[in-house]
This record gives structure tokens, sequence and C-alpha cells, in this order.
């Protein structure tokens, strides 16, 4: 592992203080070398570890800033190594004047999610825990900050650490029968096994069913608006975002591409897709968007099929053939715009031509986008169609993309070891089956990563983290 002591600005620019962490065996030394405590006669060196030290920063015998510094000593801190937090004022000259003052004394600049790169290194955490640091700091829901606290306080780790001990602890003892194979012994009961793998197999399933719950908490839940053109879609969006994101015309195919954008409504985040209006037409481009429009119902968990209230009964006969087989096992809102502009018995017709023919998981909403009308209670429809359910710190749900697939194979390879007790097959076979399951777990937590997965997980993290 690299040896470099390295520091970077732990803290966003703009803010009244501003953080300057430094890791590694030289941290408190190099530290040391442009701090001046406030007491006189004392250094950082001769300080106790987790204590707060005032002085100020100097370069040469002008004063930087006076700042507060952090003394955390190997391996109490977060890095696992000595560590120095240098708490200054947030102004851009002052760290980049104290960054550069550590750099000439010793340091390098760290790269992105290197800290904690070196946090799991020192094994102050596992992979799975060091991957949540960065959901953390990129929760924007309540959700999503329990979902990724869980998984940093270990909940996911523990429940995969049990499984392959489990597992460990069989492989060993089919592996010790095959040592003594021309004796005929049995070491390993094949009904503790059996019983043994369909438990594993429960809880991965478990899991990797958990991830599309875990997906649609972590990136949105994706709902796709379309509709014919001009039914009042972008109008739509605009409102749901309450912002001006899509262009609002009474020119029929403004919308010619996606557009997507997300929102929090009662902590739960929903990804809107904005689709080109469908419609036949000779139009190169907006074909093409058109074809948009349709691969975006397949990808989508809810569909709001935005209808223009004075052609209801055309457009739901125009297009039921075309988007009914796409939304099939999706929830389908039909939403019936420009409600104010038609009369009480005109409503009543569309319910009664919508209402025999409704699809299961299906409902439908009058409002006016323009005007506002019913829009609070289409959030509650989509807030009802999206099924998530209310997440603990304690719940344990995937929404991390590597580990999933590392699930799925695992519980691939454990599948087999249940057909091969069902087979008989010889124990050689089950325990390859065996380390196999037991690998893509140990994938999860980093026992096995190799190093270009490391690179590419830490990369993604922000520099000072």
């Amino acid at each position: 592992m690299n040896q470099d002591t390295i520091c970077a600005i732990a803290t966003a620019q703009g803010g009244a203080l501003g953080i300057i962490r430094i890791s590694g065996n030289n941290a408190i030394e190099i530290a040391d070398k442009i701090f001046v405590p406030a007491k006189k006669d004392t250094t950082l060196c001769t300080q106790q570890a987790s204590t707060l030290t005032f002085g100020h920063i100097y370069n040469k015998k002008e004063v930087i800033d006076e700042v507060l510094v952090s003394l955390f000593r190997t391996p109490h801190s977060y890095t696992g190594e000595d560590t120095v937090e240098i708490t200054c004022h947030g102004s851009s000259y002052i760290l980049q004047q104290v960054m550069q003052l550590l750099i000439k004394g010793g340091c390098r600049t760290a790269q992105p999610g290197e800290f904690t790169q070196r946090a799991f290194m020192n094994s102050k955490m596992d992979l799975s825990q060091a991957e949540a640091v960065a959901d953390l700091i990129a929760s924007s829901s309540a959700a999503t900050h329990r979902l990724a606290m869980s998984q940093m306080r270990g909940g996911f780790s523990q429940e995969l650490a049990q499984l392959r001990g489990q597992l460990l602890n069989f492989t060993s003892m089919i592996e010790l029968e095959l040592d003594f194979s021309e004796e005929d012994v049995e070491f390993a009961n094949r009904d503790d096994l059996r019983q043994l793998a369909t438990n594993i197999e429960t809880v991965i399933s478990r899991l990797v069913s958990s991830f599309s719950v875990g997906n649609a908490i972590k990136n949105g839940v994706p709902v796709a608006i379309i509709g014919e053109t001009n039914a009042g879609k972008s109008t739509l969006l605009n409102v749901l975002l309450n912002e001006d994101k899509a262009i609002v015309s009474d020119i029929h195919g403004t919308t010619r591409d996606v557009i997507e954008d997300t929102i929090i409504i009662n902590g739960v985040t929903f990804r809107f897709i904005d689709t080109a209006g469908i419609r036949d037409t000779t139009d190169t481009i907006e074909n093409l968007g058109i074809e948009r429009t349709f691969k975006t119902i397949k990808q989508a968990e809810i569909i709001l099929w935005v209808i223009d209230s004075k052609d209801a009964t055309g457009q739901i006969s125009t297009l039921w053939n075309r988007i009914l087989p796409l939304a099939a096992g999706k929830q389908l809102i039909f939403v019936i715009n420009k409600s104010d502009l038609i009369t009480p018995a005109e409503k009543e017709h569309i319910v009664s031509v919508i209402t025999p023919v409704l699809p299961e998981n299906s409902h439908y909403i009058f409002i006016s986008a323009k005007a506002k009308l019913h829009t609070n209670e289409l959030q509650d429809e989509l807030i009802e169609a999206a099924h998530l359910p209310t997440v603990s710190q304690n719940d344990v749900i995937v929404t991390n993309v590597r580990h999933y697939e590392a699930l799925v194979k695992a519980l691939e390879a454990i599948q087999r070891v249940q057909q091969g007790l069902e087979m008989n097959i010889s124990g050689d076979f089950l325990s390859q089956d065996i380390r196999e399951c037991t690998h893509y777990l140990s994938d999860i937590i980093g026992e096995v990563t190799n190093d270009s997965v490391l690179r590419n997980i830490f990369e993604s993290f922000c520099i000072g983290k």
C-alpha cells in the first residue's frame, strides 16, 4: 500500500469554515512544520490523541490564519493512520495557501476517495461499507440516508459474513472427505448441507429481490409521461418539477427527445421522463423521438398516460393497442388533462368509456396541469403507485449494482449446489460450486476484489473523502 502522506480540502467551497485533512505516517510531523500552538512550548508531536489545539498557521514569519487542529493517532482514526484535520476560515486563498505549505512540507494531494480507500486497506471498514460512504454523501432523501447508514453500520456485511462462514465450514468438511476418499468417509452431513443451501438460497434470493426497491429508492422511481402531441405532457412535467424544464407550445411535435429530471415527493424520489408525443408523422427527427418514447415505456415503473379531455375517447382508442402491451405489469395512471374545459356530463362520459376497460394496476384522475387543478392528488397517486416500503436503518436492502451482480452469481452457484445434492454428485463438484458462491459473497465485502475494481469504486468519490 502507498505510504505517502496525503492531504486534501475536505469541505465544499463557499462555507464560513474549511477543513484540510492530512493522513499518513508523517502527517503529524508535516503539520508541525507550519502550525504554532497558542500555548507556548508545545507541539503537535507531544499532544495526546483525540485532542483539539488552537494556534496559527505560518508561512515562515507570516501568519496565514488562526486555526483549530484535530489530532488522531493510529489506529484510532478514520483511515487507521496518523491523521490531522486543520479547521481554518473558508477563504479559498487561505485553503490553497495551507495546501501549498503542506505539499512543500512533504505531502501530496490525495486522489478521489483515497482517505476512504486507506480506511478499507487498513481494515477500518469492508468494501461494502466504504461504498456506502459515497452513497451517504450523495443521499438526497430520508430513505437513501437510512439505507446508506444501514450499510455503513455493517448490517449487510454481517449477513454476508455469516453466510460465508457457514459455507466455508462445509467446504472444509467436504474437502476433508476428499483426502479420505479411499476410505469412503463422510464428514459433511448431506442433510445438514441441504438445509444450509436452502437457507442460503432464501437469504440471497431476498437480497436479490430487494434490489428493485433499493434501486428505486437510490436512483428514483422511473415515471414515463406519455400521450399524443399537445395533450399537456410538458406542462404537467413543469408543474410537477415546479420549474419550466420543458418547452410548452401549441405547435404539435415540440418535444422531440426525452426530457428527464427528479423530484422528491413525501420522501420518495421520482425520476420523471417527458417523452415525444405519439402520432403519425413524416418528420425523421420526430419519429426518432417517438421510438425513444416506446423504449422509455418499457423502462418505466409508472406510466402517466396524459390524455386531452376534449378528445379523450379518440386518443384512448388510437393508442390503446400500442401502449397497453408495453404497460403490462406496470402501474398505469390515466391522466385526463384540461378537465377544467369540459362539462360534468362530458366527464361522466369519459368515465363510462374508461372504467369497463381499465387494466389491472391502473387508475384514472382528472386534472388541469395549466390551472394546477388536482395536481396534488396526482402526487398522492404517484406515492401509492410506487409501493415503496418505509425504510429503517436496520433494513438490509441492496442498492449497489456491483453487489446485485455478485449476488445473482452467488445465487446461481448455491442453486447448483442444491441441484448437485439432489443428484447425489461427488464432493469435489459440490466443493467447487460452494467455493464459487463463497467467492462472490467475499467479492462484495472486498476480500477477493482486484485493484482495477477498487480503482473504479474509489475514483467515483469526491476528493477529501
